[in-house]
């Protein structure tokens, strides 16, 4: 009797053992993001590949549209995946695609296309960080980034960063989606003297209203950024120049038509070499 018992004690271990290991074998193995957010020690949060890569953006796509192609595009390789599968932290919502006009397709953030660099070989590695002053790491915490575009007044006309008539690719501030900011002429030092008290007239030229500066592309100091209340909105500032929005802008990303409206320089983009506003 005591031996049957062991026996068949025996077998239900080993049809235990078996039926955990087949059930064990089964679970599939944990899926890898595809799109991945990773600690730089340089640069805090960024996105990178499956592999680890970095990604980057360029400033002279502010439009939304890939102008890297020919030898560009060998020099920064198209990212894209069918379907973004994202770590915690990032939102389907800012992730699209694009077809560039060789055809191929290119997956975007926050509207921004996304590239490799070439010579990053090994994953973590940011070399292509403010390359030629256009070329930065794609980061969620962007609170402003840097276009680089010529400039196409309300008029239709091009100018240039002295606000004559011409051709120039000149660097300005946006937010974080490529939307166009503007500095007003007549304000002073950290002081908004256009938005009146009932934001009336703030349709025209809407206010800032980011509420913290976070991360700023690296050819910029974050101390030159500050916020100040304006009639109990916040509107963020740079180098004490209060920071605008133009309404005929339409939200649209790569718009930059403020700069001739009412006239050209009243209503300046603002970038790194912006001298700081009067008191």
């Amino acid at each position: 009797m005591k031996r049957s018992l062991l026996v068949w004690a025996a077998g239900s271990l080993l049809v235990l053992a078996t039926a955990c290991t087949h059930d064990h074998e089964e679970l599939p193995p944990p899926a890898i993001k595809n799109v991945q957010l990773k600690q730089n020690d340089k640069l805090g949060s960024i996105l990178t590949d499956v592999n680890g890569k970095t990604l980057y953006f360029f400033s002279s796509d502010a439009n939304g549209q890939s102008a890297c192609s020919g030898g560009c595009a060998t020099t920064w390789p198209v990212f894209y995946v069918d379907a973004p599968d994202l770590s915690d932290g990032l939102a389907a919502a800012d992730f699209s695609t694009i077809t560039r006009t060789d055809g191929k397709q290119q997956t975007t953030y926050k509207g921004w296309p996304l590239y490799y660099y070439s010579k990053d070989t090994l994953a973590g590695d940011i070399k292509g960080e403010a390359f030629g002053g256009k070329w930065f790491t794609a980061k969620p915490d962007y609170s402003v980034m840097l276009a680089y575009t010529q400039l196409i007044g309300n008029d239709t006309k091009h100018y240039t960063s002295k606000y004559v008539e011409g051709d120039e690719v000149v660097p300005y501030l946006t937010d974080a989606y490529g939307r166009t900011l503007y500095a007003y002429t007549n304000d002073r030092f950290n002081k908004n003297l256009f938005t009146k008290q009932d934001f009336s007239n703030n349709a025209a030229w809407p206010i800032d209203t980011l509420g913290q500066v976070q991360g700023v592309p690296s050819l910029f100091n974050s101390a030159d950024f500050s916020k100040i209340d304006v009639f109990g909105k916040t509107q963020l500032t740079y180098r004490g120049w209060p920071l605008y929005y133009f309404g005929s802008d339409s939200a649209k990303r790569g718009n930059t038509r403020g700069v001739s409206f009412p006239k050209p320089g009243i209503w300046p983009i603002v970038n790194q070499n912006s001298t700081p506003a009067v008191p």
